[in-house]
């Protein structure tokens, strides 16, 4: 597995099933592995986040989630294989957790959707243990979800907070979690629990899943998308120049 630098950022150009096997393998051997994902809005907002560069930069292992970012890390000349879609990861570790008898915990969105993420995966994943969940409304008193995750048992973590929140809770907690994975999954458990459609695969493939996003929620979105998609579009222009 190589690792490269895009605009800064380590990232692993790995495949989906290199992924999953460095992670088992260091599970097994109860080597601490902090995950970590990159997406165009995450690359630019890391040129300005030093906090965020920080935590992602700590990672053990950063795959490329995002077909903006595939695109320009090979622009930019870097062999990067394929996206590695945290949603996708995050089904292929499940399916790991139970086939290997590992108690995974669940933190993030509401209480009701955390509970129905838990109960989908229980039915979903056959031996898949739930060491526990919590939402992830837990304000800035951080210690008492530290501690109840410690106390779990849980070998694996999910984190479905949005950014940079979750890159900075996981990198500020990740020696007094007391897992030996954790990653965080966005908005994976809303899209589990079905309060949010997933873009059809040809949108994925495309790289179009922001523009899916911008149709669901227009208002809360296109601004966002629109500023970011614009200013990494920017960035890789002046690498180009840069480049040549």
């Amino acid at each position: 597995m190589k690792r490269i630098e895009v605009f800064g950022c380590p990232i692993d150009a790995a495949t989906m099933d290199e992924t999953v096997a460095a992670i088992s393998s260091r599970i097994i051997a109860k080597q601490f592995t902090q995950h970590g994902a990159v997406n165009v809005a995450k690359l630019v907002h890391m040129q300005s986040n030093t906090e965020l560069a920080q935590s992602v930069g700590s990672c053990d292992l950063i795959n490329v989630d995002g077909m903006g970012v595939v695109w320009a890390a090979r622009v930019l000349g870097n062999a990067v294989p394929e996206r590695v879609a945290g949603i996708d990861l995050f089904d292929r570790l499940l399916a790991e957790a139970a086939r290997l008898a590992l108690p995974v915990y669940l933190l993030g969105a509401t209480d009701e959707v955390v509970s129905r993420v838990a109960t989908i995966c229980a039915n979903r994943y056959s031996g898949l243990q739930i060491a526990g969940y919590h939402h992830g409304y837990f304000g800035d008193d951080h210690q008492p979800v530290v501690d109840r995750i410690r106390e779990s048992g849980a070998r694996l973590l999910f984190v479905a907070i949005t950014s940079p929140t979750k890159e900075n809770f996981i990198n500020r907690w990740k020696a007094a979690l007391g897992v030996d994975f954790v990653m965080g999954v966005g908005g994976t458990f809303d899209v589990m629990a079905g309060n949010v459609r997933r873009a059809p695969c040809w949108m994925q493939r495309v790289g179009l899943e922001w523009l899916f996003r911008v149709l669901q929620e227009p208002r809360r979105m296109w601004r966002r998308y629109l500023i970011t998609n614009s200013k990494f579009a920017l960035m890789v222009g002046k690498a180009l120049i840069v480049q040549r």
